[in-house]
């Protein structure tokens, strides 16, 4: 697969074939990945939970939010919930901040994903008490994002940006709809 067609097809996916279940391996062999990754002066402070039986991901799935521009959406209905999810921390004994060591392993881990022909959504917005008390996260450790995974039931179509207007839409046969700014808009000639 060539790394732009693999860029373009890693989308936010927001609903999924719950009942698709994805192997420990398989989600240790993505974590590995982002093992692998560039790490701020290589301090590796990142650590992970995986979350793959259903009991887990009931026990996840309250404490995130999903999709704010959609505001008629509570987020995946049962059925269409991730099967999935790595939990990103970073490790308070080793480093004090995370810079970007959490993205860059983030989309690492999601290019992984869909290469694996699976599909995810980085989440940030994050009940973090709640969660670190339904999973009884010790506090050394700060919840930085979740990554929810499975296999997608919904199309992503990028669509380039009209009036300005960043939001992302739903169509009437529930595509999703993500408009990006031309590669002329964002490159500056300075």
């Amino acid at each position: 697969m060539v790394l732009k067609d693999l860029v373009f097809r890693t989308r936010s996916y927001r609903r999924f074939d719950e009942s698709y279940q994805i192997a420990y391996e398989t989600l240790e062999s993505l974590i590995d990945l982002a093992r692998l990754s560039a790490s701020t002066a290589n301090r590796q402070p990142l650590k992970y939970i995986i979350c793959n039986t259903p009991d887990r991901c009931n026990r996840v799935f309250p404490s995130l939010a999903w999709a704010g521009y959609l505001k008629e959406w509570d987020g995946p209905s049962e059925g269409e919930r991730p099967s999935a999810y790595i939990i990103v921390l970073g490790d308070k004994s080793i480093a004090e901040s995370f810079g970007v060591d959490h993205g860059i392993a983030a989309q690492s881990i999601m290019l992984g994903a869909t290469e694996e022909g699976l599909g995810g959504c980085i989440i940030a917005s994050v009940k973090r008490e709640q969660l670190r008390n339904e999973l009884r996260i010790p506090e050394k450790y700060e919840i930085l994002l979740v990554l929810a995974l499975g296999r997608p039931v919904e199309k992503v179509i990028v669509d380039e940006i009209k009036d300005g207007d960043i939001k992302y839409w739903r169509d009437p046969e529930k595509n999703h709809h993500v408009p990006k700014r031309p590669l002329n808009e964002i490159i500056l000639n300075l």
